[in-house]
């Protein structure tokens, strides 16, 4: 289960590419029900899945899996430690500037 899927901010993006839930469920591979459920929180999208979603909204795949609430499990394999540092760090200013865009639009 994810932590959080941001759908408001998936929704937004989908309508600037004129696009709808039914597309993202197709190019997905999956029915209107499974997106629903990712929607919803009730499951988790797979690897693949957030990178057909990545592609359909044209951004950048750390950005979709933070939106999905959903983060990376492990480094990738033969990454040293300061790669791993990085990776976190890189992780962690995405999300405050996330955080930073959530509380301007609550306090609006």
């Amino acid at each position: 289960m994810s932590l959080f899927f941001d759908a408001g901010w998936f929704d937004t993006k989908l309508a600037e590419r004129g696009l709808d839930r039914t597309s993202l469920a197709v190019a997905g591979g999956i029915d209107r029900v499974e997106l629903h459920r990712i929607f919803t929180d009730e499951r988790a999208a797979t690897a693949e899945e957030l990178r057909t979603f990545a592609t359909c909204l044209g951004v950048d795949l750390l950005e979709i899996t933070l939106r999905a609430g959903v983060a990376p499990r492990e480094a990738p394999p033969n990454a040293d430690t300061a790669d791993r540092i990085e990776s976190i760090e890189e992780r962690l200013n995405a999300i405050d500037a996330w955080l930073a865009e959530f509380e301007k639009k609550k306090s609006a």
